[in-house]
């Protein structure tokens, strides 16, 4: 179950998001650097292929961690990044993509990953403060430069993705989507037209769909899984160009949604989560 990203980045359609192997709000180093590492590890001789991080994530440690658990890197493996969001302090994220700090987090970014070029460097967001032509030059510019294989944008409508488009190819788009989440679902369907990969953040919320002897509840005993497995397997059956990214700092549970990718939901499943 593979998406080709870019045209040319074979990765395994359930890859590992980062965010969490650091500390607790996503700030600093991890309570158990060991674990963390562990988890990271462990990600690969299970079969990932694909690891999403960013620079704002400790901020700096995630991609730190990745490098110290993995480095030199399987020949197979690739590594997504972002940048775009200033950390001042634990729990406060704030909009900076002005071109000499975008600069500044892709420098940085290459030095702690060990790497000569991101294989896909994402827009965290789009910063209202900045001129959109200016951020959107800048990550054309790395790219240029070879510093960037690929490019994404993350929180996006279609529209933006479209503007972005005059400036570079759109191969990722990383929205909030899950099963009780679809609020993304017209971008979902332009990612699925024009094949863009599609990174679906906080994948594994179920919301009251969960609700003992409700119909997600039926299909997890079915299945002999859980409700979050449930979750990843719906969204890996929804549309090929969904990349879920599921954190976590726990070996046993990445175990455990790893082993989504052996669920197999039938028609009546689909129909029955809605």
């Amino acid at each position: 179950m593979t998406f080709q990203l870019g045209g040319d980045l074979s990765v395994h359609r359930l890859g590992f998001g980062a965010m969490r192997i650091t500390g607790k709000g996503v700030w600093g180093p991890p309570s158990d650097e060991a674990a963390a590492l562990a988890v990271l590890r462990r990600a690969i001789e299970l079969g990932v292929n694909f690891i999403d991080t960013a620079e704002s994530y400790g901020p700096h440690t995630s991609e730190a961690l990745i490098a110290k658990a993995l480095h030199p890197y399987p020949n197979d493996l690739v590594i997504a990044t972002k940048g775009g969001f200033d950390r001042p302090s634990a729990g406060a994220w704030v909009e900076n993509a002005k071109p000499e700090r975008l600069r500044e987090e892709l420098e940085g970014s290459l030095r702690r990953l060990r790497v000569e070029r991101i294989d896909l460097y994402q827009l965290h967001r789009i910063d209202p403060k900045v001129p959109e032509e200016d951020q959107f030059e800048t990550l054309a510019a790395f790219q240029r430069e070879g510093k960037v294989r690929h490019i994404g944008l993350s929180e996006v409508d279609a529209d933006a993705i479209e503007r972005a488009r005059k400036f570079f190819p759109v191969v990722s788009v990383q929205n909030r989507y899950n099963l009780a989440d679809r609020e993304w679902e017209p971008v979902l369907d332009y990612c699925t037209r024009e094949n863009i990969g599609f990174i679906p953040w906080y994948p594994l919320q179920v919301g009251k769909l969960a609700a003992p002897k409700g119909a997600l509840a039926r299909i997890a005993q079915k299945h002999d899984a859980t409700p979050a497995q449930i979750a990843l397997a719906w969204l890996l059956e929804h549309s090929p160009v969904l990349l879920p990214i599921p954190g976590t700092a726990s070996v046993e549970h990445l175990e455990e949604n790893m082993a989504a990718r052996k669920i197999r939901l039938s028609d009546e499943d689909v129909a029955a989560i809605g």
